[in-house]
């Protein structure tokens, strides 16, 4: 590993600051990140890894409503990055948001300090490099935003808190990946899947990645953090109580597995009520021909005695995971980060102001693979989208709405920046449409939207008689499967530029995403932040005097 530049994790807590106009009673967290390469070995092949401060996976963030989190990140690394915080929402600055559409990268051997409020929010997270393919190299790591202590959580403190991260892993270099992608080549199948960064094999003793005593109830915060895959989640010979899915409080369903796509968080209650020994926790691929499992043990303080070899089946088939999706349920009883209900929003009583059917697509643009919306591969410019709108000088760098909100085109894709002009506290539904034979996942930052159906066969309007608008649950990933389609509803009221993504990253990379922008017509801070200080600036803005603050 590197050595001599990378310092302790630095965390303090101020009240007197300001930042964003926020109040100075909010506390402050602080972190110093160094960003560094090493060769280590998840799956047994030596290979060059993305470490945060030494650590593979990366630190956990630990936060609470309202905190300020200041993330000041070195890049030590032979190329630009940035960091995504993927499921935060960050309220009027999509500045920090970090991704290329929004944010100049960190150029190697500088470093960039990251601003931002984990505002009205509580629940599992996670953050991840979003330039290129480093996510395949690693530098992902836990998010974890607690509520506060006079908003009642509606289960009982457990004894302790564990972030599993779940992926697949490609034992090739993030470079040999992209190298891959490139040349018009998909990535092909993962080599195995990592829980926390390791792979444990059945039968070979390893170090219990998690502890409980018996009789105490424990809660999990399971994450796929991976590239292609779907995983399955189970603990051996445990039930899993769901209370929590990105952000929102869930009726507590007991389940013996979990189906966790990409991108996707859920926070499971865990009673340590069985014989006191070694159990697997076990995540395995889904849809895929060729299954991929990884396992981790956890131990019983007292325990005695070995793991059982027999580890509990995976399900098998879409439907079966689609059934799972429809026992999801908001619980609107709960308190959210405020005190009100969870149920107290009557989102079904909104009327639809814009309807957007997103078809995704596939083809190739001279001769290579490319992934798309609508007939649209979506390529970042070298001006950042949100600073060329910022700085006036959008139209030098993209149009609006090259796509329609009813597709026109699926097949034969355009190569070019895509953005969505959207109208500011408008409700909409969008429609997610994929018409291949493989699962889909997909995310957008800065919002949580409403799931209210996903089904087989393709949308009409006819297919809103059968939405969930009483108690859909609220989140930021929504899984798409084979066939299928999926409908989301929500208020663009958070004013920035906003991305739109597959979570399956070769798809991403080559091009399936776009931007929504959400401009405030009183251009006030009341609706969105100025221009951090600090904000890199690259392309055609780099030396252009900052348009005036708004007040």
């Amino acid at each position: 590993m590197a050595s001599g530049v990378i310092p302790k994790l630095i965390v303090c807590f101020l009240v007197e600051a300001l930042m964003h106009g926020v109040s100075g009673e909010d506390p402050y967290l602080y972190f110093t990140w160094n960003v560094t390469y090493c060769t280590i070995s998840p799956l047994g092949v030596a290979q060059k890894v993305i470490l945060i401060n030494g650590e593979f996976p990366g630190p956990n963030i630990n936060s609470t409503t309202n905190n300020n989190v200041v993330v000041n990140v070195y890049n030590h690394l032979d190329e630009p990055f940035l960091f995504t915080w993927s499921g935060i929402q960050q309220r009027k600055n999509s500045w920090e948001d970090g991704v290329p559409g929004t944010n100049c990268p960190i150029p190697p051997g500088t470093n960039f300090t990251y601003k931002y409020q984990v505002k009205d929010q509580i629940g599992s997270y996670i953050y991840y490099p979003s330039m290129g393919m480093h996510r395949a190299a690693g530098a992902f790591g836990g998010l974890r935003i607690h509520s506060r202590a006079l908003i009642p959580v509606p289960y009982d403190e457990p004894a302790d808190d564990y972030t599993v991260l779940i992926g697949d892993w490609y034992t090739k270099s993030h470079k040999e990946l992209r190298g891959f992608l490139d040349s018009g080549r998909p990535l092909g199948r993962p080599d195995g899947v990592l829980i926390n960064g390791k792979a444990g094999k059945v039968g070979v003793k390893q170090e219990p990645l998690f502890t409980m005593e018996p009789g105490k109830t424990y809660m999990y915060r399971v994450c796929n953090v991976g590239l292609k895959a779907s995983l399955n989640f189970r603990i051996q010979g445990h039930k899993m109580k769901l209370v929590e899915m990105e952000g929102s409080h869930t009726i507590q369903n007991v389940y013996d597995s979990l189906d966790v796509h990409i991108g996707q968080c859920f926070t499971v209650l865990v009673t340590a009520d069985q014989d006191p020994k070694d159990y697997y926790i076990v995540a395995s691929t889904r849809f895929l021909k060729e299954v991929q499992t990884g396992i981790a043990t956890i131990s019983y303080t007292n325990g005695k005695g070995e793991a059982s070899p027999e580890l509990p089946p995976a399900p098998v088939g879409w439907a079966w995971s689609l059934n799972q999706f429809r026992t999801f349920r908001w619980n609107l009883t709960a308190s959210a980060a405020r005190p009100n209900p969870q149920g107290s929003y009557h989102y079904g009583a909104i009327n639809i102001t814009r309807t957007i059917r997103l078809v995704n697509s596939v083809s190739r643009a001279n001769g290579k693979l490319r992934y798309g919306f609508n007939g649209v591969s979506h390529i970042d410019p070298t001006t950042p989208l949100k600073l060329a709108e910022y700085f006036n000088v959008g139209d030098k760098v993209f149009k609006y709405d090259v796509i329609k909100d009813e597709p026109e085109n699926t097949t034969d894709l355009s190569v070019q920046p895509n953005v969505l002009n959207m109208t500011f506290r408008n409700f909409v539904e969008i429609i997610f449409e994929n018409h291949e034979k493989s699962i889909q996942s997909y995310h957008i930052d800065g919002y949580s939207f409403f799931a209210v159906a996903v089904e087989p066969g393709t949308w009409s309007p006819q297919n809103r008689m059968n939405y969930n608008l009483l108690d859909a649950v609220s989140r930021h990933t929504i899984q798409v499967f084979p066939k299928s389609w999926a409908a989301i509803l929500l208020t663009f009221d958070n004013a920035g530029m906003w991305n739109i993504r597959s979570e399956r990253w070769e798809r991403t990379y080559l091009g399936q995403q776009l931007y929504a922008s959400i401009l405030s017509p009183e251009r006030s801070l009341r609706d969105e932040y100025n221009i951090p200080e600090n904000a890199l600036l690259c392309g055609i803005v780099k030396g252009l005097p900052k348009p005036p603050s708004y007040t």
